[in-house]
């Protein structure tokens, strides 16, 4: 077991040199939200910061948390009551660190969610599309035939049926993909030249833009879709620090 430990700003910067936080225009804070200890050791990392996780972590013996969605989402009550108020309150009370890293996570181009689909999915990248060159668009293993063998690939992989919008028989053609919620992305996806699109969401409206663009969708799960990010980053600050890492997945249908 390792038994190295990193200091917590030590860590912040370094995650902040390494994951180019300041490139990116973003609705949450990126980088250390709830201020802990000083010196960790034992690392975990999940998708959400929510109160199952983080509960998980304090029975591990964590020193900090490194996730994904963190305590702050677009529009949501700033007030630290309920649901906030108890993630916060256990944080504090164990002074257990924080860390939340939503785009740069998305992006990086080795660790980040849409790399590390990439890479299990087996798809290859040319170029990058749309709002702050999110969406990353490639091409299938030449030994899919069509959608439908995607779609078998996507469940056998992510362990989770995508929901597909379009004809299973059509070619896969150039595949455009954006972890999470980048539904709203899929009209840049078409300007960009894919024939297939991935993500984690799908919106009533995007599914009529698909059909009438013959552009296959596949809505594959947004937290289904996100796991991989947080583990790749943990497994690399476990590696330069000598930290215990530890990823916890809290299921989620969504």
């Amino acid at each position: 077991m390792n038994d190295r430990s990193v200091e917590r700003e030590t860590l912040a910067k370094y995650l902040a040199a390494t994951l180019d936080i300041n490139r990116f225009r973003d609705y949450c804070p990126n980088g250390l939200q709830v201020e802990g200890r000083q010196q960790i050791s034992h690392l975990v990392t999940g998708v959400t910061a929510s109160l199952a996780l983080l509960e998980a972590a304090q029975a591990a013996g964590a020193d900090a948390v490194l996730v994904h969605h963190g305590f702050f989402w677009r529009g949501e009550d700033p007030r630290v009551i309920g649901p906030r108020q108890r993630r916060l309150k256990l944080l504090l009370s164990n002074d257990i660190n924080l860390y939340a890293y939503h785009l740069p996570l998305d992006a990086h181009p080795v660790m980040g969610n849409n790399a590390q689909l990439a890479a299990r999915l087996g798809l290859s990248v040319s170029s990058r599309f749309g709002e702050q060159d999110l969406g990353w668009l490639g091409s299938a293993s030449p030994t899919l035939t069509c959608i439908g063998d995607l779609a078998q690939l996507v469940e056998q992989v992510l362990g989770r049926a995508p929901l597909l919008i379009g004809d299973p028989a059509q070619v896969i053609g150039p595949v455009a993909w954006c972890t999470g919620a980048a539904q709203q992305s899929l009209a840049d996806a078409i300007e960009a030249g894919a024939r297939t699109y991935l993500s984690g969401e799908i919106s009533e409206q995007t599914v009529h833009l698909a059909r009438e663009s013959g552009v296959a969708y596949l809505a594959c799960g947004h937290h289904a879709t996100e796991r991989y990010g947080v583990q790749a980053v943990g497994e690399h600050l476990a590696q330069q620090f000598g930290l215990r890492h530890q990823f916890i997945d809290v299921p989620n249908p969504v």
